[in-house]
């Protein structure tokens, strides 16, 4: 990757990042206070417990870019369990607290990012799964956040609501995460816009439609009763992405 392309793709990462902290902003501001104990899409968890995730992932994402800026390890999280249980103790409080919460890491996270000198965006840190990656992947890590999280509350948002170069990126991502399992069948992603595949072989099965509707069944959300297969049938189960 060049350096000029290594800067667009920061930009827009920074962008879509930006642009998801505001979109899912607008849609906690319009939930009335009884909204937030109600279920979410994700099961088991209540929007409560997705915003409250919004935020911790804020301060991780903080973790990351000190690392990145300083040279000394801080991981996002002390552990998964330490992460989950500051999100179910965090999601039993007030909706003043988690709104304000939600406000107050995003501006947290967006005054670290606009003090990142040039050169530490080229660093290195460990995400939460362990895997290597520069700095300039965190704003993306956040995109990815808002803009999927914000469908997850489930009060009106959806996959449409994406920037469509963010969408064909998203797309792309979860591809080739995919295409690395091996319970996952091969696949040909077709919409209208573009193609993926996750993996060569002959029993490669096609799968066609909307991209909304495309990540939405590749992230889990949906079923894919909208897609056609090439076998005729539905398109198959996968496993979790991530």
């Amino acid at each position: 990757m060049s350096a000029d392309t290594g800067n667009r793709a920061l930009t827009n990462n920074l962008a879509w990042a930006g642009d998801g902290a505001a979109h899912l902003r607008g849609l906690m501001t319009r939930m009335g206070d009884d909204a937030f104990a109600a279920p979410s899409a994700l099961p088991g968890w209540s929007r409560a417990h997705v915003l409250t995730h919004i935020a911790r992932n804020a301060d991780g994402l903080i973790n990351l870019l000190t690392w990145a800026r300083t040279g000394v390890p801080t991981p996002a999280y002390a552990s998964p369990e330490q992460r989950d249980a500051d999100i179910d103790a965090g999601a039993r409080r007030p909706p003043s607290e988690i709104r304000e919460d939600v406000l107050a890491s995003s501006d947290r996270l967006a005054q670290v990012v606009r003090k990142m000198p040039r050169e530490a965006w080229s660093a290195r840190v460990k995400d939460v799964r362990g895997r290597e990656l520069p700095a300039s992947d965190i704003p993306w890590l956040r995109a990815r956040e808002m803009w999927i999280h914000a469908v997850d509350l489930d009060v009106g948002a959806s996959f449409a609501d994406l920037p469509a170069p963010m969408l064909a990126e998203l797309i792309t991502e979860v591809t080739a995460t995919m295409g690395d399992k091996d319970e996952c069948p091969g696949l040909h992603l077709v919409a209208p816009e573009c193609t993926w595949t996750t993996r060569d072989r002959p029993d490669a099965i096609t799968v066609s439609g909307p991209a909304t509707e495309l990540i939405a069944w590749l992230l889990g959300r949906s079923r894919g009763r909208l897609l056609r297969c090439s076998n005729g049938g539905k398109p198959p189960t996968l496993p979790r992405w991530l």
